[in-house]
């Protein structure tokens, strides 16, 4: 099954860009996103710009509307939201493994800081979209979500980022469906290589942010 292609829209009915992931057939997706998030399989993923000070009493609503917009089915897919430029996705490849992501890290947090610390939800955030092409299990499948997590914040303190990620940071990982992969830890053949995709799109993703916001 082919890697996903990736849609850059320059912008939705609302005015603002986003990045469309589209399969030929729907895939295996274990998805951390306010709209298509847990396991099941997905026909399309959303990666959605909206304003820093994001403010809605829905997220998820508002999440279909934007897939609703763009010409999506509905109840298909995953939809994430950035106050980050998506139009500066960074995708990077390592042995058929592929990660592409949009990272703003305004607000970083440590994963177990204090009650109270920063903890304000905020929409500048990281979103990983990840794509291995070995049907994995279910158990390999959430073993490579932690893996990317891993990876990720490997980049961040690499880069000096005083924090694990951000409040808000979500990640979706995909794989033809049907497999008994077993495996999906740092060690294993297809965690390797997507946690070496995963971390030099966000060590990408942080240099973009950085040029643009420092």
């Amino acid at each position: 099954m082919p890697a996903p292609t990736l849609q850059r829209v320059d912008a939705t009915a609302e005015g603002r860009p986003a990045l469309v992931w589209r399969f030929v057939d729907p895939v295996l997706t274990l998805a951390t996103a306010v709209l298509g998030g847990g396991l099941g399989r997905r026909s399309w993923i959303v990666n959605a710009e909206v304003m820093a000070h994001y403010e809605h009493h829905c997220p998820a609503e508002h999440a279909a509307e934007l897939a609703a917009g763009l010409g999506l089915p509905a109840g298909e897919g995953v939809v994430f939201l950035t106050a980050a430029s998506v139009l500066d996705v960074a995708s990077c490849h390592d042995g058929g493994a592929t990660c592409d992501a949009t990272v703003g890290v305004s607000v970083p947090t440590w994963a177990a800081d204090a009650d109270g610390a920063r903890s304000a939800w905020q929409p500048g955030t990281i979103n990983l979209v990840c794509w291995v092409p070995a049907p994995m299990s279910d158990a390999a499948l959430a073993n490579l979500l932690v893996t990317v997590t891993e990876a990720k914040t490997q980049a961040l303190l690499e880069a000096g980022v005083r924090g694990t990620g951000t409040a808000s940071d979500a990640v979706a990982v995909c794989c033809p469906p049907g497999g008994d992969e077993p495996y999906g830890g740092p060690r294993s053949h297809w965690g390797s290589r997507l946690a070496r995709a995963a971390h030099a799109s966000v060590r990408a993703g942080l240099e973009r942010f950085e040029a643009t916001n420092l």
